[in-house]
Formats: C-alpha cells, sequence, structure tokens
C-alpha cells in the first residue's frame, strides 16, 4: 500500500494535466480514491511495481523497451512532415500514401492501442514515482 501513496500524487497531477475541466478532473480524482483499497487498486498496484520493475532492471532490453516504444512513436509522428512537402510536390503520391498507411494502422488490433497508451502512462508514473523518491533526475 505503500506504493500506492506515492502513487496517488503523481497520478492527480497526470489527472490534472490530462484532463481540461475541473469537473471531470474532480470526479476522476474521486473515483482515484474510491478505489483506494479496493481490490482494482490491489491490481493497480501490482501492475504499476512490475512496471517499476522493469524500468529499474539491469537488464538493457527491458529498461529500454518503454522509451524506445515511445520514440518509435514520435517517429512516425514526425514522418508528417516530410509528407507535407511531398503533398505540395506530389499530391497524388502523398494521398496514396496517406491511404496506405491509414489502411495499415486501421488493421492494427484495438487492444495494441490500448497497450500502447498503457505502456505510456505506466512509464510516465514509473518515472514520476522515481523522481519523488529520489532515485531518478
Amino acid at each position: 500500500m505503500a506504493l500506492l501513496e506515492t502513487l496517488i500524487g503523481p497520478i492527480t497531477s497526470i489527472i490534472d494535466k490530462v484532463i481540461p475541466d475541473k469537473d471531470a478532473r474532480d470526479r476522476a480524482k474521486l473515483e482515484l480514491l474510491k478505489l483506494e483499497g479496493s481490490q482494482d487498486l490491489q491490481m493497480i498496484e501490482a501492475r504499476m511495481s512490475a512496471i517499476i520493475a522493469e524500468a529499474h532492471s539491469s537488464d538493457p532490453w527491458t529498461s529500454r523497451a518503454r522509451p524506445s516504444f515511445l520514440y518509435v512513436m514520435y517517429v512516425m509522428l514526425l514522418f508528417a512532415i516530410p509528407m507535407g512537402i511531398l503533398a505540395a510536390f506530389q499530391p497524388d503520391t502523398a494521398r496514396d500514401v496517406t491511404e496506405g498507411m491509414n489502411a495499415y494502422l486501421n488493421g492494427l488490433p484495438e487492444p495494441l492501442y490500448a497497450l500502447f497508451g498503457t505502456g505510456y502512462l505506466g512509464y510516465t508514473a514509473a518515472r514520476q514515482w522515481g523522481k519523488i523518491k529520489g532515485v531518478e533526475r
């Protein structure tokens, strides 16, 4: 339960940054407090413990997996710049590439996107926890 108590602060901080509506933020924080002591929260705590253990692993492949995946996502987003230039000079080619990429991304299973979101938020929470504990900068 000590891990959970140290995570509530960072999680509420993430809620403050992610949810712009004040009422929705307050409801999310209230739900988080309701989870405290429940079995759902114990499951979340177990998952976070695993994420933190992975982040602090001495195995370079394990500890770098999450950040590497984020870099891949950033590269995909930055790909919009050359695509914009391509669209300016060869709009038909850019349209074909875009349609092909959309077909590919729509073909990926929904759980993969959920996994990315969970990994991203888990990595963020683990980093915040490490900073609060003073083990990371």
